[in-house]
């Protein structure tokens, strides 16, 4: 009997235990139209202590072109931050050591939210691939995080009225083959 309860024991120590995902670093955008603005929200997800991060991220620049990075309200809501934007190289499609960090002493940000928001100009038709690296995070005693980056990508897609153009196009060319058919006949 007492193995039966040392089982059972084991069965509902295992089934209260707190399961701990990796926190994990991912992209969010809306499908752009060449020539439109996209805005990137990089996210962070499931994070304890975050006091510090820094990324790279990579783009198809002969797709997108990349405006500006502006620092997104997560790690401020444990207070105080200082970030920078990295430097931006359309040339190569890099956005090189963008970070952001807590001033001061007191535990970093818990939970999910946005960490920066990248503008980029959509210039061309395509998917334009988008990839994390020299992803580095740090909680408030400067002790390493570890996290999943997840790429993406933007898609760019042509406008709604170039599909509507198309179909007109193609309804016209469908009536003046039924007139040609009809003549013939």
């Amino acid at each position: 009997m007492t193995i039966l309860k040392k089982c059972l024991a084991a069965m509902l120590l295992a089934a209260s235990t707190q399961a701990f995902a990796i926190p994990t670093l991912s992209l969010s955008a809306a499908p752009a139209t060449v020539g439109s603005t996209v805005d990137l929200a990089v996210k962070i997800s499931d994070i304890s202590d975050l006091y510090s991060y820094q990324f790279t991220l990579t783009f198809d620049s002969a797709l997108l072109k990349a405006n500006s990075v502006v620092e997104g309200g997560f790690l401020g809501t444990a207070g105080p931050t200082y970030s920078d934007g990295g430097v931006i190289n359309n040339a190569t499609g890099l956005i090189s050591y963008v970070f952001n960090t807590r001033l001061g002493a007191g535990a970093g940000a818990f939970g999910s939210g946005d960490l920066a928001h990248i503008s980029l100009d959509a210039l061309a038709l395509g998917s334009a691939a988008l990839t994390f690296s020299d992803v580095l995070f740090l909680d408030s005693r400067l002790n390493e995080i570890a996290v999943t980056a997840d790429n993406g990508s933007v898609q760019v897609v042509p406008e709604p009225a170039t599909y509507m153009m198309m179909g007109v196009g193609l309804a016209a060319l469908g009536v003046m083959r039924r007139r040609q058919l009809g003549a013939r006949a």
